[in-house]
């Protein structure tokens, strides 16, 4: 073969090779931002497309949601409070381009910008607000870090605050809290027991009253209950009641005779 056919032969492979060289493939979940002479042209894909070579530059974006773990801040809750809490973010690109061009390693970003809006969020709460109520604090939370971020096209979906570490002395304190709300509760409960037990009683006092023979069968079924219990020695007081008949008997009969006078 001609030596000039080689080189070319050469040439022509290295360029076939260089051209091959401008296809991309990119996934379902991707993006290929595509800069032409260093200005941005847009997003392409999924799928294959072709970039010049030289001429364009293509930097490849994922659009699935990334779950970035905050890691522990130490933060002085609103009443002075010292505690560590950690949590974790729930992001996405959703604009390619601006997440390429607007910010430098949005990851980093977003990771700091939580970091920074979770200690000063907790630092405006109070200690039984944020253990209590840690729905709206990651409400909150969420929504802070999402309008920061909005502009390098990344969209913060979901923020949950993982885990509140207490110091030892606190959790005393809230064991204790804990333990007296607790005995408030069974106080109350009893309470309302013996009040609606004595509304009960009041109820069958009336009705009692009001029937006197009633009282003495719940008197006898006293006895009863008393009697089926192994007892050597039972005490069986006698009411009143029982001899108000005999006593009225001897009210009622009259009076005896006088004695007579001495007849002179």
């Amino acid at each position: 073969m001609h030596p000039v056919a080689v080189v070319f032969a050469v040439i022509g492979g290295f360029l076939f090779l260089f051209l091959l060289s401008g296809i991309r493939i990119v996934n379902e979940y991707e993006r290929g931002v595509v800069f032409r002479l260093g200005r941005l042209v847009g997003a392409r894909g999924p799928g294959i497309f072709y970039v010049i070579p030289i001429i364009e530059r293509m930097v490849k974006m994922d659009l699935r949601v990334v779950a970035l773990d905050v890691p522990k801040q130490e933060v002085i809750t609103r009443d002075n409070v010292t505690v560590r809490v950690n949590a974790v973010c729930y992001f996405r690109v959703f604009d390619p381009c601006n997440a390429v061009v607007q910010v430098q390693h949005y990851w980093i970003a977003t990771s700091q910008m939580a970091q920074t809006t979770l200690r000063s969020v907790l630092g405006e709460c109070e200690l039984d607000h944020l253990l209590s109520d840690r729905e709206a604090i990651n409400h909150r939370l969420q929504k802070i870090i999402d309008e920061a971020t909005d502009p390098w096209g990344v969209k913060v979906t979901a923020v949950e605050v993982k885990d509140v570490e207490l110091p030892t002395e606190m959790q005393r304190a809230i064991a204790r809290q804990a333990e007296a709300e607790r005995e408030k509760r069974a106080k109350i409960i009893a309470a309302e027991g013996e009040f609606q037990a004595s509304k009960q009683l009041a109820e069958a006092a009336k009705i009692i009253g009001a029937t006197p023979p009633s009282l003495q069968l719940r008197f006898l079924q006293t006895l009863a209950e008393i009697a089926t219990e192994n007892n050597s020695t039972t005490i069986f007081p006698v009411p009143i009641d029982l001899f108000e008949a005999f006593l009225k008997r001897t009210s009622d009969a009259p009076a005896s005779d006088p004695p007579a006078a001495p007849t002179m």
